[in-house]
């Protein structure tokens, strides 16, 4: 059965924890939810509960990355942007530390928590921040590679990460590498791109046109920045089309790093699914996705949409 992906990052922290001595694990009260608290109960010495101050939290990790360590610092995606944001601006990104900022609950994935607890703008903010790496987890698997990849990183790294329970797409033989977008389904009418749990409903999606006798192309992209130009250039000379699906703002997100890269290289018909200029509200996780546009029927009614324009 699928996990989700809090649970496989916290396992996985705890494992890279027993190989490397020197990674702390810093969390803002919320370790039971973020499931830092696996490296916790591992690393009891290596583990700091910092309390309800996440600013102090990235302040701290600042200082441990000065020392040699390598920190991993857990709260709310939303949280972390928005309260921890000037330290991790002003101390973190300005002086490029190695500090991995591990944003939880990212999206809707809060579902009940509330629109203050959604994070739907976090991936603009990371991207837009100088020497980050920013990675979206989409499966289990993926959420291995990132947390392994990131540790190789010497900088800093935000890692955009789901409350929630994705299917599994991906398998130990996944050739995952930092930078690099996936292609997981060939197509020659569309390009279908998605990130975290949006990649999962490009699948269907694409299963979905095939029905209709559209052939889409499905491509992952888990790195948002450095965003892969190649993968996304070849998608607009080979399709002529592209929808981009995402768990976030249509503003500044991966729908807009696409087509700032389109801009640059080959200019194409652009749909972007996600959320639009709205708070979202509490709800059903699965209601709240229906609601605001981001399943499998909506990416593949953006793409009928996208193909309408296409020359």
């Amino acid at each position: 059965m699928p996990k989700a992906i809090r649970e496989v990052y916290g396992e996985c922290l705890a494992e890279i924890g027993a190989l490397n001595k020197d990674i702390v694990v810093l969390d803002s009260d919320l370790s039971s939810s973020t499931k830092s608290g696996v490296f916790g109960k591992a690393f009891p010495d290596r583990f700091f509960n910092v309390g309800i101050a996440e600013a102090q939290m990235a302040g701290m990790a600042a200082g441990f990355a000065k020392s040699g360590k390598i920190p991993f610092i857990n709260t709310f995606a939303a949280f972390m942007m928005l309260r921890a944001g000037d330290p991790i601006r002003s101390l973190i990104a300005y002086d490029k530390l190695n500090v991995k900022v591990a944003g939880g609950y990212s999206g809707l994935s809060g579902a009940y928590d509330g629109a203050t607890h959604h994070a739907l703008i976090d991936i603009g903010f990371f991207r837009s921040l100088p020497n980050f790496v920013v990675f979206v987890a989409s499966d289990a698997e993926e959420t291995r590679r990132i947390v392994e990849e990131s540790i190789k990183i010497k900088g800093p790294v935000y890692l955009r990460l789901s409350r929630a329970v994705t299917p599994e797409i991906f398998g130990p033989d996944y050739d995952f590498k930092p930078g690099k977008g996936v292609l997981y389904r060939g197509g020659k009418d569309v390009t279908l791109i998605g990130t975290g749990k949006m990649f999962s409903e490009c699948v269907t999606a694409a299963e979905m046109l095939e029905k209709d006798g559209i052939s889409a192309r499905v491509i992952n992209l888990h790195t948002i920045k450095p965003i892969d130009k190649e993968i996304i250039d070849n998608a607009a000379k080979e399709t002529g089309a592209i929808v981009t699906a995402e768990e976030h703002s249509i503003f500044c997100g991966l729908g807009a790093a696409v087509a700032e890269v389109l801009t640059e290289t080959t200019p194409a018909p652009l749909e972007r699914v996600g959320t639009k200029d709205t708070f979202a509200e509490s709800g059903d996780y699965n209601a709240l996705l229906e609601k605001y546009g981001l399943m499998a029927k909506h990416v593949a009614n953006a793409a009928k949409d996208v193909l309408k324009r296409k020359k």
